[in-house]
């Protein structure tokens, strides 16, 4: 059972605390049991906990719960500027120190940078933050344009939902494909989104076209991995010249067509491996790579493993 504890400071952004709830204290379905996970909640002391949202909180436990957590939740304060207490630093670095998993949620990256943490690192954070964190933390090396990002033993996420999409990470790497996607479907989320944040940060209205957006393609592609083979089909299938489509995919999705197909490709397979018994090379065909090589390239690349062998690692 992995032990995650959030971390409610005073002015926590109670939609980022609750993205942390519903991965990892509420499993799926009506009785909503945690499938390994143990999830607590603490604040700089037991008591009240003040939030911007119209209401207070109340935790049972104070900082001491920061050291037995193997995942701590770092979620966004209204005023991230602000200072954090020195013994909530103290705590997260201690944290680190004996190698817990720390991540922050929308603008609980600025917390974990006071620490110290995110020096030298990748990190994200909310992108109507980007430019504030940056001039603070020029240490940091700030990727306004992820979703999240996993560092190893840190991780951050964008603003709101994103810390789901985090969170939803986190279970897919502790826990595997199917258990994530498990969870995903409960929250009525996607398991796994593309691209990054730039698709939603606000574009100037002069560049935008006006019958554009690329969701039934994209729609249609996860629907038919088949048939949606390379960057040309899903051209085809938008109406457009490849040039036009690769330069419309990436404004919009923040990526390119070829690395979402891949991930798409690659979350299909992974499911397949952990639910069924159809051989390798069936899967390989029903998820998009087409042969069993390409399969196993992207799943080892990825996980490190081969398709028979993460299928074992997943059923012990």
């Amino acid at each position: 059972m992995i032990e995650v504890v959030a971390l409610a400071l005073d002015g926590v952004m109670t939609f980022d605390l609750a993205c942390a709830v519903q991965a990892f204290r509420h499993g799926p379905g009506v009785t909503g049991e945690p499938a390994g996970f143990q999830m607590r909640t603490c604040g700089v002391r037991p008591g009240p906990v003040w939030t911007p949202n119209g209401f207070d909180l109340h935790v049972e436990h104070g900082l001491e719960l920061l050291a037995e957590a193997d995942l701590i939740v770092v979620p966004g304060i209204g005023l991230p500027t602000l200072p954090t207490p020195e013994p909530v630093l103290d705590a997260l670095r201690a944290a680190a120190d004996r190698e817990a998993t720390i991540a922050s949620i929308c603008v609980g990256a600025f917390v974990l940078a006071q620490a110290g943490l995110l020096d030298d690192r990748p990190a994200t954070t909310h992108w109507g933050y980007c430019d504030q964190f940056a001039q603070l933390y020029p240490a940091v090396k700030l990727d306004p344009s992820a979703l999240y990002i996993d560092d190893g033993a840190i991780l951050t996420s964008a603003g709101l939902s994103a810390g789901l999409d985090l969170c939803l990470h986190i279970a897919r790497r502790e826990l595997g494909a199917a258990a994530a996607a498990d969870l995903a479907r409960w929250n009525v989320v996607p398991p796994h989104r593309e691209g990054g944040q730039a698709q939603y940060i606000p574009q100037p209205m002069g560049g935008t076209d006006p019958h554009g957006g690329l969701a039934a393609t994209l729609t249609w592609a996860v629907a038919n991995p088949e048939g949606a083979q390379d960057v040309s089909a899903l051209a085809a299938h938008a109406l457009m010249s490849e040039r036009t489509f690769i330069r419309r995919f990436k404004a919009e999705v923040g990526t390119t067509p070829r690395a979402w197909l891949d991930a798409q490709r690659l979350g299909r397979a992974r499911e397949m491996l952990e639910r069924t018994e159809l051989p390798v090379d069936t899967v390989a065909q029903r998820s998009g790579f087409g042969s069993v090589t390409a399969l196993r390239d992207h799943l080892r690349a990825a996980t490190g493993l081969s398709p028979s062998a993460y299928r074992r690692s997943l059923r012990h």
